[in-house]
């Protein structure tokens, strides 16, 4: 194979339903005739072990591991980057493996991914989950364990301790000296935008914490004068009421404002956006998301709204979810709108 001038063979478990002993042989049978050659493994995760016989491919001579930030791909997804990463350099002084990959910007590649997917990060999720590092005090005194927990640490990973807040009376100097601190350097332009987004929420919210400042500042920009935005939003519903939502839209100069009635009141601003736009979406997922804390907390949105057959995803943001039910599917149809202008 080398003769034939590959550089690289790679082994793929395509259906992802290998185990790691089996896994791990095949590199192990290979590997002696490998001469020159680079043995890849590309694993996939439909049983939940794309990691563990990644890990067994290169304890077995695999020096490339095919994988994906926050593990996504086709059906169950592929071996997770930050896993395989974080896992070769926990266990390093066993394996003497390391990668090069910057671990501190693991955790931010992983939140920016999963804005970007719509694909948002469980909170479970290990290494660049929320709970990756909530260590409850009594399963940490065990001895065995106590070494472990030490190996890997939220600052390795650039997941920064969340214990700074920021009042309404913050300027933007200090604003810009959190998110210098949280490992952002933020252009001009995009401090601006968020220190306006800053003092709407501080007027709403006693005080802003550090995940709510990094959601503020990965809060999308689709600005496109054709585009439309919200301007405002009211609803009105209850247990015995038929919940109707009036929506006020903004496109270039024009606004359009529509009333609509629905299920519930996200259903409601929905339709009233539809009649505006003369665009009708089949919401197909729809997620929320808690930023911070407490019942003033920041909130997240994600939704999927297929436009013509075809899937856009959008997020919003508001202390308010009804507010932000409405910025994420505006987000969705603004795709479809830039979708279809390409491809005239």
């Amino acid at each position: 194979t080398a003769a034939a001038g590959a550089s690289v063979v790679t082994r793929a478990d395509t259906t992802g339903y290998a185990v790691p002993e089996e896994y791990g042989a095949l590199f192990r049978a290979v590997r002696d005739q490998a001469d020159k050659l680079i043995l890849g493994a590309h694993a996939h995760n439909d049983l939940g072990l794309a990691v563990a016989n990644s890990l067994a491919a290169v304890q077995n001579g695999a020096r490339q591991v095919v994988c994906t930030v926050n593990g996504v791909g086709e059906r169950t997804g592929c071996a997770a980057l930050e896993e395989v990463v974080m896992l070769l350099h926990a266990r390093k002084d066993q394996w003497g493996f390391s990668t090069g990959i910057a671990q501190e910007e693991l955790y931010k590649t992983s939140r920016l991914f999963g804005n970007l997917t719509g694909m948002p990060v469980q909170r479970n999720k290990p290494i660049v989950g929320a709970n990756a590092f909530a260590y409850q005090s009594a399963t940490t005194q065990d001895g065995a364990l106590a070494g472990m927990v030490q190996r890997i640490t939220p600052g390795s990973v650039g997941h920064k301790h969340k214990t700074m807040m920021l009042s309404k009376h913050a300027d933007k100097t200090a604003l810009n000296q959190r998110y210098v601190e949280l490992g952002y350097a933020v252009p001009p332009e995009d401090l601006d935008r968020a220190f306006q987004l800053f003092r709407q929420y501080a007027e709403r919210k006693r005080e802003i914490m550090d995940d709510d400042l990094i959601a503020i500042l990965e809060n999308p920009v689709l600005d496109v004068e054709e585009m439309y935005h919200l301007a405002d939003i009211q609803v009105h519903s209850g247990t015995t009421l038929k919940p109707t939502a009036t929506v006020e839209l903004r496109c270039g100069n024009e606004r359009l404002v529509d009333s609509a009635t629905g299920d519930g009141p996200v259903d409601a601003a929905y339709k009233a956006i539809e009649r505006i736009t003369g665009l009708k979406g089949n919401l197909t997922d729809y997620m929320i998301k808690s930023v911070g804390t407490g019942t003033d907390s920041i909130g997240e949105v994600f939704v999927r709204v297929s436009f013509d057959g075809v899937v856009f995803h959008g997020r919003g943001m508001s202390v308010d979810l009804i507010t932000g039910s409405a910025l994420a599917y505006l987000e969705a149809l603004n795709r479809a709108l830039l979708s279809k202008r390409r491809k005239k």
